[in-house]
């Protein structure tokens, strides 16, 4: 239930596009926070209005109380003492949940994301057909020449959208396929999966989350397979995956540390800081495995020291810019 609930606010995040308030969030929905990890951020919101904390029904404006402290004027509660817990914000990282629908449908890296309007991507070709994601259906509704700025012959458009409440069966004509974030996808372990359609011919690449899909790697990242390695696929941690994601992207072009550390989202100084092995996991493979992985994929690069490569990822050509 606690998986079903994070999914569920991260999509109620992505439909609103603003960030909302830690008081306006149900104890299930707080609950689900540290699951979601890097999924979701603090943010900044306009301080001069804010729901009541006390009733949390009415939006109240808020002013100093001249000893250096808030209240809001609640049109029902009257003045009410505003703490700084009661200004807390939260948003959903949107780069995250448009990078891991990518991994979910397998979308190649170099498709890059393009941003055709407000609150629509283009997230690249699944099957051969163009995915949409959408923050809601209205917009397309309104404006189907987004639709056709992608449209290919022979095959469907795919929109991703979050699901209205009042919307059912297809909301769209011919050539149109429209996937309910809610319901086409689902989070678990700081990852997302795409669940697929009925009567829809399964993803073979998708029935073995441990596949080998992006070179050695799975479609996101958590699985490394090594063929010298005698114990099976290696599992990643999110840390781990992430540092070899962000090797990925440069198609095995010399980058600093820095670089890729940033592009992972990481604090760590070097790359092999979330590999190295703790005295008491020393011999285990399970621990063993990822430094193993890094020391065979990942080269320093000889005579210009604190840059590093992934040589796997080359075959991907020359980096966009």
């Amino acid at each position: 239930m606690a998986t079903h609930d994070a999914w569920a606010l991260v999509c109620r995040l992505f439909a609103g596009g603003t960030p909302v308030l830690h008081a306006s969030l149900s104890p299930r929905e707080l609950g689900t926070l540290p699951a979601l990890g890097r999924a979701v951020r603090p943010a900044a919101l306009d301080q001069r209005f804010l729901l009541c904390p006390y009733c949390q029904q009415h939006r109240a404006q808020v002013w100093g109380d001249g000893r250096g402290g808030r209240t809001c004027h609640c049109p029902e509660c009257g003045p009410v003492d505003v703490a700084a817990d009661d200004m807390a914000a939260l948003a959903l990282d949107e780069d995250w949940l448009r990078r891991k629908l990518r991994l979910a449908l397998s979308i190649e890296s170099r498709d890059g994301i393009d941003a055709l309007g407000e609150g629509v991507w283009r997230l690249g070709d699944f099957r051969r057909s163009p995915v949409l994601l959408a923050r809601d259906l209205i917009r397309l509704w309104r404006e189907p020449a987004l639709l056709d700025r992608v449209r290919v012959a022979g095959g469907p458009i795919r929109v991703i959208t979050p699901k209205p409440r009042d919307t059912r069966g297809a909301p769209f004509g011919p050539g149109v396929q429209w996937w309910a974030l809610e319901d086409r996808f689902t989070f678990y372990g700081g990852s997302i999966s795409f669940i697929g359609m009925p009567g829809e011919p399964p993803d073979p690449k998708a029935s073995d989350p441990t596949t080998p899909v992006k070179g050695p790697f799975s479609a996101d990242f958590r699985w490394v397979t090594l063929p010298d390695w005698p114990h099976g696929p290696i599992r990643l941690t999110e840390a781990q995956a992430a540092v070899f994601e962000a090797l990925w992207s440069f198609k095995g072009e010399p980058r600093t540390a820095d670089q890729i550390m940033r592009r992972a989202g990481l604090d760590s100084d070097k790359p092999i800081d979330v590999f190295k092995v703790k005295a008491r996991d020393k011999g285990k493979p399970e621990a063993e495995g990822p430094l193993v992985a890094y020391r065979a994929l990942v080269q320093v690069v000889q005579g210009r020291p604190g840059l590093y490569s992934m040589p796997c990822a080359a075959a991907l050509g020359p980096v966009q810019a």
